[in-house]
């Protein structure tokens, strides 16, 4: 594995990617819903809610690095309010 810089704080981001997608999927197979439409007049399910979390916060997490700097624990923060917030009302 020496063509990629294996780091703890690496592997924990994946890990935590691949749970939550093992997640949703046990709940969408145990609980289904259906899509519900939100401010954007979409339909969404919990995973259309989650890629679009995901998605969010990586040009968050962009958008701080380039614009604060190194500080990513309050970017953080600001992805957990976004990720509710998309949650709730998306």
């Amino acid at each position: 594995m020496s063509w990629m810089a294996w780091t703890l704080p690496t592997a924990i981001f994946f890990g935590v990617i691949a749970t939550l997608l093992i997640t949703f999927t046990v709940l969408a197979i145990k609980f289904p819903e259906t899509p519900r439409v939100g401010i954007l007049r979409i339909e969404t399910t919990r995973g259309d809610r989650l890629f679009i979390t995901l998605l969010g916060s990586a040009f968050l997490n962009l958008a701080w690095l380039g614009i604060v700097g190194a500080n990513q624990p309050y970017a953080l923060i600001l992805c957990l309010i976004y990720a509710a917030a998309v949650f709730r009302w998306v």
